[in-house]
């Protein structure tokens, strides 16, 4: 997969920090991002940049309730104007990286 450009790292981060909020809230989603923070010693930008590692994160932090997030995410993407253009498809086997850097490509 290409990587993502800057622009297209701070949209996924900007979808993925107000999904969070609207289903966790304001203070549990800092709490989270103090726990990916720590864990992985990087910040809330490196985030999109490091969509893989941050899904791992998020599964480790919240077990199988980081599927449902990471649905709500792609919803997100693919439904918004952060990444107008993206279209909606089977993804098989991909998992939620891939997901996402195939939707950032398609926009």
């Amino acid at each position: 997969m290409v990587a993502l450009s800057r622009k297209e790292e701070n949209r996924v981060f900007e979808v993925i920090n107000h999904v969070l909020k609207q289903v966790f809230g304001k203070e549990a989603t800092c709490l989270m991002y103090q726990y990916l923070e720590r864990r992985y010693s990087w910040s809330q930008m490196d985030f999109s940049e490091r969509i893989d590692a941050f899904a791992k994160g998020m599964e480790a932090f919240l077990s199988s309730g980081a599927y449902m997030v990471e649905g709500k995410i792609l919803d997100k993407i693919y439904s918004g104007d952060a990444f107008r253009g993206a279209e909606v498809e089977s993804f098989g086997e991909r998992d939620f990286a891939s997901q996402i850097k195939l939707a950032v490509q398609k926009a």
